[in-house]
């Protein structure tokens, strides 16, 4: 072999080990970063805007997402109603806020209103199984498997986000999600900022199908988040702030 060949391999060589070295460190800093990001700290929150939700004031798209996805059973008798998130007058969602200038649109209208995943949860406190605990990304999770139906999260919790079953849900699902697990009868269930779609890097399904973008879902620990801009720029309102229990769910006003 010539002189100038075996030049002319080696260089190839090195420069095809170069490449694949290159290419090797991209990978590893992209995993890297990919790893950065997903163990940054997170504190999931939600914005609401109640003047937006009131566009189309009959709208339940967002309920009925969320009751699809999560096999919610519709009772037809209102005293076994399951509900994950549903609507509730303003004067009801906000007894402790008698303020004679907040907006007249507001005032007796309808609000959207479900678990406020509480930085400080007293149903956390109270379940003997620990059936229910808090996320350190700020989720208040349920084990439907270790609910023992003692209903002492229903009673711990002030705003009403729990529902406790009865009766055997699974015969009232109108459309089984294979998907989701379904319950069973004497466990609570409630809203879990559908944790599951979160885990596939997805939104919940109530933001996901609203037409109006009334809802914001997002990192609180992040200061870039639409979350963090929107509490910036807004005046916002959560329920029974005086509880200390710092709810999640926040309603610009």
């Amino acid at each position: 072999m010539s002189a100038n060949r075996r030049t002319f391999l080696g260089v190839a060589g090195l420069s095809a080990l170069a490449l694949a070295g290159k290419s090797t460190l991209s990978a590893i800093e992209g995993s890297e970063k990919k790893d950065a990001a997903a163990s940054a700290p997170k504190r999931w929150a939600m914005v609401i805007d109640p003047q937006k939700c009131l566009k189309n004031e009959g709208c339940k798209d967002c309920i009925a997402a969320c009751n699809k996805v999560h096999n919610v059973p519709q009772f037809a008798d209102a005293q076994h109603e399951v509900k994950w998130i549903w609507k509730e007058p303003f004067e009801h969602a906000f007894p402790d806020q008698e303020n004679p200038y907040t907006a007249e649109a507001l005032k007796e209208k309808p609000v959207l209103v479900f678990c406020n995943h509480c930085d400080n949860p007293p149903c956390v406190r109270v379940c003997p199984t620990k059936a229910t605990w808090k996320r350190e990304d700020g989720i208040v999770m349920m084990d439907w498997h270790r609910c023992i139906g003692c209903r002492y999260c229903v009673a711990a919790c002030p705003y009403g986000s729990r529902s406790f079953n009865w009766l055997d849900p699974r015969p009232h699902i109108p459309a089984l999600d294979p998907n989701f697990p379904t319950r069973t009868k004497g466990v609570v269930e409630k809203c879990t900022f559908c944790d599951e779609r979160l885990a596939r890097g997805q939104q919940p399904a109530c933001v996901e199908s609203c037409k109006e973008k009334a809802l914001v879902f997002g990192n609180l620990d992040d200061p870039t988040s639409e979350v963090r801009a929107l509490l910036k720029e807004h005046y916002t309102l959560r329920r029974k702030p005086e509880l200390g229990t710092h709810p999640e769910i926040y309603y610009i006003v």
